[in-house]
């Protein structure tokens, strides 16, 4: 393909070859093609009907060859021509070897079947190809499928063919500028801005629109609109392009009338009109000429270099003066200007890249791209010096350009020492036009001693002065002067230096300027006192000399200086830095100081009459100080500068202090900076510093902890504690309630002692760090971090994890993995989408919250996860709860609220035994034995294996809660009666409890595995009555049904067989392949407790006589299996010697009837 270089730069005859069967196309879309392409003065090659033979006419060949574009339009019986294919094929030659646009159109047909020679269009050529060679029939169908595969037109898309038309030429016309002329071609991406400008022209609308171009002196906005307008001109009726020379000159007979003068407009008007219309001696007798002849037509208008108001409002007064599809192009410094007449959609020129830079100084310097061998690094500097601005690069590359490395090694001094003349000009035009002494002076101030420095900043200087700030600035950033970038003000290296020779030239001498800022002029007024009340501030960079003098009665002359900074790049020790030296007696500073910035200050305390009561900032860096002045010891800390309370900013980095105290008393205090001060042990009470936003603690080496009052601290953003000693050893960080706090920082790892992790209601918390394990951390707080969306994953040794009111949409399948987990609360997570299954894995679980998650809709295993959750021998002890609950530990899931949630999966009776709350209003049909009141009688008790130690239930209570108490929940217990009947009539009960709480209206569903134990010949029962009762009874909730069902395993799985074990439901297998070598391998663990513990503690067992029994279990174990038997025993507490043997392993340990007993111990091979 051939470069665009070349595109532009053949020699071509015509803008269009139009390629096209005429018996098709050639008195319908073809003429009014070539119509609309006449209008907008685009040269088209017209065959004039040529006799076409077999081969191509020469006379067609060298058309196509001399024209830019070609445009193919594809119709039905384009294919029936081999001179059209052949023209095709010398189309595709050209695009490749010349570049050539090519511009498909499919005139009704389907461009697929252009592309794949199919349909009725690929019949005809199949005709045409007879008789044809197959290198011909090929290249034939190689050139169409290239063609059809460019992005062109299809007609049957469009509703109008006339509007198709219309597009088609603006395409072209696009097209045909897409390379610049060479007017423009050393304003490298040109093209950048011309697509930046056409999106805010919108030019396919047929409103009429002002637009706006905006930017500094000098950075290319007459450029970018001559570009536009020679781009354009051609899609208007009619084109102007309005530059200062013409105003200036059309205003020459009127030069003492005022502009406001109606005459004066009128006269404007007459010459615009004149220049429009390309007409002489145009006669208007009032301000409405311009509509008059302007309004029923399409006119392009561009202003360029506009400063006045009145001008624009004679020249474009309203949109309504102009015709339909009109652009008024206004281009200006002043981004007022274009406000005020109602001009929103501006374009801001800003400054090319510093590569594009490069090859703009490039083009205008040596005619190419980059530099010659041996001048990359000069004309980078030069580059560097004209801060990239389009203007300088032109000035100084065209004022260098063919001079040898000697010359520019001899200029360029003379290009750091100051601004060349016509770009110090140009500059000066926006500074002069401010016509206001206070936003002179402010963009002096700037220029000085705050260019890069926070909005906020400049603004806290400049405060309490006679200058307008607020206004100032804003008219600073209109005329282009400075820019606000991440809310700092910044101005141009090129401004800035003229800012500064505008202060240079106030005086010959120093000490008479506004400004000192050249380190040589400072040393001067230093040394030989020559100050005077005309400086208002001194800025030094302490890198650049290497002794300061400072004479004794110095700054007493200079008693309006308002900013003094002394201050150095070097971050850690004095040594590169500069020195400054005071005489002993040295007792003076003005009393007019805002800003106090002394890097390396000698003395050790400060001047004695110095009165900071203006002070704002105070930056003493790696100072000598010990104490800040007479009655203030700072080796105590005792920073109590009561006259100092407007003080906004406290550095006394790498100063060796031991305390700080009553900084309380500076409530105007934003900043503290105390970096590096090794002797720091404790920050004070910072609870009055109410507007504190930055605290600065890195490298505290003594520091050992942080005051309590850091809570209190609402407007705290930044808080730098690296490398201090306490964090190393914290427990608790609490960083709850912390608004711009967004993302936790990695470095949080390093804190390998932290146990409990509280970000509360950090609203705008987003990220948490990724692949860092807190090997420490128990406990982790993200209650109401409303954006964060991922789940946490930084410990897996985490017990308590509240992610409630967050963004979270997932609960993942590694939750597994957190194995200590004990509660997992994620209440009103909004977001919640699906929750794994594999939380039930967890054996330590206790609490599950996932209420009011109104997205949640799915609960789930993990496709490689089994849903039984195995309990072996190990985690056994973890399954037994406490003397006060039921003997398998219950996993409480609470899914209150969740009214899209799929509860089925819930009802498995494969998963872990749990208690589950849910909204409902009645019982679920799966619960077999269902009534609306509280009890169930006569349930049959079928395959009741006379083996069988306990029998699984899940039960279902259904409660309304009616309404809320006082503390904002309700909390009840529900117990469950189960009578179970033999066929005798007699009878024993056992009881289950559930416990838990709600905070919400409405119906509940309360639902719990029951594992009830049988001490009975189970062979002679026959049924079992359930009774649901409030153990409690409260008027704000009532027991509104209750179902049963019996969990299907009960009749074989619950069955001790030779070789699996159950407890609550759950199946140990011992594998046979495993052999000895499993035991061998896998020296399990026996932990031993007493039956009640092992089977359900808070059941009870009454026989009708009365009699309470107790049990305990004795466990056996050999290779093969192990059984679990019953017996009962005394109900006097007991100890009971219990052997298990398995082969060549033993274990004896002893259980406490009934209380609970987990010695232990391993087993141990007697076999040697």
């Amino acid at each position: 393909m051939a470069s665009s270089s070349s595109f532009s730069s053949h020699n071509w005859s015509y803008d269009v070859f139009p390629s096209f069967s005429g018996e098709d196309v050639r008195k319908t879309f073809l003429s009014h093609f070539l119509k609309e392409l006449d209008r907008k003065l685009i040269i088209a090659f017209k065959d004039n009907e040529i006799k076409k033979s077999r081969s191509l006419d020469p006379e067609l060949t060298q058309a196509i060859k001399k024209s830019r574009i070609a445009v193919v339009i594809f119709s039905t019986k384009y294919a029936s021509s081999s001179w059209c294919l052949n023209e095709l094929l010398e189309i595709v030659k050209c695009k490749e070897e010349c570049g050539q646009v090519v511009i498909p159109v499919f005139y009704g047909l389907d461009p697929s079947h252009v592309r794949k020679q199919t349909g009725d269009f690929g019949k005809i050529f199949k005709k045409t190809c007879k008789n044809k060679t197959e290198d011909e029939i090929t290249r034939w169908r190689e050139s169409l499928t290239d063609v059809a595969n460019i992005f062109g037109y299809h007609s049957v898309t469009w509703a109008n063919e006339a509007r198709m038309v219309e597009e088609i030429a603006n395409d072209v016309l696009d097209k045909l500028n897409l390379s610049p002329s060479d007017e423009f071609d050393d304003f490298v991406g040109i093209e950048d801005h011309i697509r930046e400008m056409s999106s805010l022209l919108h030019l396919d609308s047929k409103e009429v629109k002002m637009v706006g171009i905006w930017g500094p002196s000098g950075i290319g906005k007459t450029t970018i609109a001559r570009a536009l307008f020679s781009r354009l001109s051609r899609r208007f009726q009619n084109s102007v392009f309005i530059d200062k020379v013409f105003i200036s000159k059309s205003m020459e007979v009127h030069r003492g009338a005022n502009l406001c003068d109606y005459n004066m407009k009128l006269h404007l008007q007459r010459a615009f009109l004149a220049e429009v219309l390309d007409k002489r001696d145009i006669k208007i007798d009032h301000i409405g000429g311009v509509r008059k002849m302007l309004r029923h037509r399409k006119t392009l208008i561009i202003i360029d270099d506009l400063d006045d108001q009145d001008v624009l409002e004679a020249l474009a007064g309203r949109i309504q003066w102009f015709g339909s599809g009109s652009r008024i192009i206004v281009v200006t410094k002043d981004k007022h200007l274009l406000r005020a007449h109602g001009i929103d959609h501006i374009y801001e020129v800003s400054l090319p890249s510093y590569k594009l830079a490069v090859e703009m100084f490039c083009r205008y310097a040596f005619r190419k791209n980059s530099p010659p061998n041996g001048f990359t690094k000069l004309a980078s500097e030069v580059v560097l010096r004209a801060g990239s601005l389009p203007l300088g690069l032109n000035v100084l590359g065209s004022s260098l350009r063919g001079r040898d490395i000697e010359d520019w090694l001899d200029m360029l001094p003379r290009l750091r020492k100051g601004l060349d003349g016509k770009i110090g000009r140009t500059l000066r035009v926006s500074y002069d036009g401010l016509n206001n002494k206070k936003d002179e002076a402010i963009f002096r101030h700037i220029a000085c001693l705050f260019n890069g420095k926070e909005v906020d900043h400049v603004k806290m200087m400049l405060a309490d002065s006679d200058l307008d700030v607020h206004i100032g600035l804003k008219n600073l950033v209109d005329k282009s002067l400075v820019h606000v970038r991440e809310e700092s003000v910044v101005m141009h290296s090129l401004l800035q230096e003229m800012g500064e020779e505008i202060v240079h030239s106030q005086s010959d001498e120093p000490g008479e300027r506004e400004f000192l800022i050249d380190p040589k002029d400072i040393c001067h007024v230093f040394e030989n006192n020559t100050g005077t009340k005309r400086v208002l501030g001194i800025a030094l960079n302490m890198d650049t000399i290497k002794t300061l003098h400072v004479c004794e009665n110095a700054f007493r002359r200079m008693c309006n200086l308002r900013f003094l900074e002394f201050d150095s790049q070097s971050h850690y020790m004095l040594g590169r830095a500069g020195q400054s030296h005071l005489p002993e007696n040295f007792s003076y500073l003005p009393s007019s100081l805002k800003l106090l910035c002394w890097y390396g200050y000698p003395m050790k305390c400060m001047p004695s009459k110095f009165c900071p009561e203006n002070l704002v900032m105070l930056k003493m860096r790696i100072s000598m100080l010990e104490k800040l002045w007479e009655g203030v010891v700072v080796s105590f800390i005792v920073v109590s500068i009561y006259v100092i309370s407007s003080c906004q900013y406290i550095y006394l980095t790498r100063c060796s202090f031991i305390c700080y105290s009553c900084i309380q008393s500076l409530p105007c205090l934003k900043e503290i900076n105390l970096w590096g001060s090794s002797n720091l042990k404790e920050i004070p009470d910072l609870s009055k510093a109410t507007n504190l936003e930055r605290l600065y603690l890195g490298l505290c080496s003594s520091l050992l902890k942080l005051s309590s009052s850091i809570q209190d601290l609402k407007k705290l953003r930044v808080l730098l504690m690296n490398l201090c000693p306490f964090t190393t050893l914290m427990t608790r960080l609490q960083l709850s309630d912390i608004r711009s706090l967004v993302e936790l920082p990695s470095s949080i790892q390093n804190l390998n002692k932290l146990k409990q992790l509280d970000i509360r209601d950090c609203k705008n918390l987003e990220t948490l760090p990724t692949c860092i394990n807190l090997q420490s951390l128990e406990y982790l707080n993200l209650f109401g971090c409303s954006r964060l969306r991922s789940f946490p994953d930084i410990s897996v040794n985490i017990k308590g994890l509240d992610l409630s009111l967050t963004a979270i949409e997932e609960v993942p399948w590694w939750i597994e993995n957190f194995s200590t987990l004990r509660y997992l609360l994620m209440a009103k997570c909004n977001n919640l989408r699906r929750v794994s299954l594999n939380i039930l894995k967890l054996k330590h679980l206790q609490k599950g919250d996932f209420g009011n998650c109104m997205a949640l809709t799915e609960a789930s295993w993990e496709e490689d996860s089994s849903s039984v959750v195995a309990i072996t021998m190990d985690n056994i002890p973890s399954r037994l709860h406490d003397k006060a609950g039921c003997s398998i530990s219950m996993v409480q899931l609470d899914f209150i609220g969740c009214f899209n949630f799929d509860h089925k999966v819930l009802f498995q009776p494969q998963t872990v035994p749990m208690q589950v709350i849910l909204s409902g209003e009645e019982v679920p049909s799966c619960f077999t034995h269902r009534t609306t009141g509280t009890s169930l009688t006569n349930i049959p008790l079928l395959h009741i294996s006379p083996s069988q130690p306990f029998i699984r239930f899940k039960a279902c209570a259904l409660c309304d809660v009616e309404r809320i108490s006082t503390d904002g929940f309700n909390s009840f217990e529900i117990q469950v009666c189960f009578r179970f009947v033999d066929i005798s009539g007699n009878y024993f009960d056992r009881f289950d409890f559930q416990r838990s709480f709600s905070s919400e209206l409405g119906g509940h569903l309360f639902i719990k595995d029951c594992c009830v134990p049988l001490n009975k010949d189970v062979t002679s029962l026959a049924h079992v009555d359930i009774q649901f009762r409030l153990v409690k009874e409260h008027s704000e909730f009532q027991l509104k049904g209750c179902g049963i069902v019996l969990l299907p395993e009960n009749s074989q799985s619950l069955g001790l067989t030779s070789n699996n074990v159950y407890l609550g439901g759950h199946q140990i297998e011992h594998s046979q392949e495993c052999g000895d070598s499993a035991v061998e391998n896998n020296r399990s663990r026996v932990c031993e407790a007493d039956e009640e513990d092992v089977v359900n503690d808070g059941c009870r067992e009454v026989e009708q006589s009365g009699e309470f029994v107790g049990s305990y279990v004795e466990a056996l174990r050999n290779i093969r299996r192990i059984f679990l038997k019953k017996y009962r025993s005394s109900p006097q507490n007991a100890s009971v010697n219990l052997s298990i043997k398995a082969s060549n392993y033993e274990s004896r340990a002893s259980i406490t009837v009934p209380n609970v007993s987990l010695s232990e111990s391993w087993f141990h091979d007697d076999s040697a």
